[in-house]
């Protein structure tokens, strides 16, 4: 039977009250997704929070995700939400305009009727949400061409809410990362502890480098046998790995913990390859 994972977010109920409260006081939402889960990283309930507010889908780091596959997620989830759809990674700047652009578009129609009402005409305010480390404060500190927004590599850094302003068109609300509060998909759970968006205490690095051997899709297996110079005959396990790497310890046995943790570092920075772990 396989290890469970639990997270215990005493401040996720919180930042849900809060992000409510807060709705009020925003035009429109960006929801970022981590693009190698565009299913997984979303949060269930998000239509429940946000209501009838413009959404903005941005499917972000999907420089680590395969290029034709992630298209075909943009079309998929256009589609089902009814919501614009783009894609964004930290690490590029040509999708900055289409991101500021969209986002003041979506806040046009809330703007006008406040202007209609006699108010002068202000910058489009933003709500940024989702999971956490799915790249929010780096997203927002992109567009800042800055660092204005605490960012970190460890799931939750970001505990209360910051307004930044990108220009004068634009203003940007920086939101706690928020993961569902109950734990019974545990196969979503594993997911988002495989691309880092659960704290490191709610699993160990053995269980999750383990399942992520387990649960890749057939198609990418090569890609990992290739980089870990493990023949088809030999099994894809945190074992064999260690073995074949030498990473071995007091009484010639494999050095499990250290492998684990280079097989999550090498996955969640695209090392062994580009992934989609969603399936359509």
């Amino acid at each position: 039977m396989s290890e469970h994972i639990h997270w215990y977010p005493g401040h996720i109920a919180k930042a849900e009250r809060k992000l409510k409260e807060q709705l009020s006081l925003v035009d429109a939402v960006i929801e970022v997704l981590d693009a190698r889960l565009p299913l997984s990283s979303s949060y269930e309930n998000i239509t429940r929070l946000l209501g009838e507010k413009p959404r903005l889908i941005l499917l972000n780091k999907s420089d680590l995700t395969e290029a034709g596959e992630i298209k075909k997620w943009v079309s998929i989830l256009g589609e089902k939400y009814g919501q614009s759809v783009l894609t964004s990674d930290a690490k590029n700047s040509k999708d900055l305009n289409f991101i500021i652009k969209k986002a003041v578009e979506l806040a046009e129609p809330r703007i006008q009727a406040l202007m209609a009402k006699g108010l002068l005409r202000r910058p489009a305010r933003i709500m940024v949400v989702g999971m956490p480390n799915v790249g929010k404060s780096s997203i927002i500190n992109k567009l800042t061409k800055s660092s204005k927004t605490k960012i970190g590599a460890k799931a939750g850094v970001t505990r209360q809410q910051q307004w930044v302003r990108i220009n004068s068109q634009l203003e940007l609300l920086d939101t706690p990362g928020i993961i569902p509060m109950k734990q019974e998909d545990q196969e979503r759970a594993k997911k988002l502890a495989f691309v880092n968006s659960v704290s490191e205490n709610a699993y160990s690095n053995e269980m999750i480098a383990k399942e992520l051997l387990e649960m890749l899709p057939e198609k990418y297996l090569k890609k990992i046998r290739e980089y870990y110079n493990l023949d088809d005959n030999i099994d894809l396990t945190v074992e064999n790995i260690a073995v074949s790497r030498n990473w071995i310890i007091s009484g010639g046995k494999p050095d499990i913990e250290r492998t684990s943790v280079y097989i999550l570092r090498d996955f969640r920075e695209g090392k062994i390859g580009k992934f989609i772990l969603d399936q359509t």
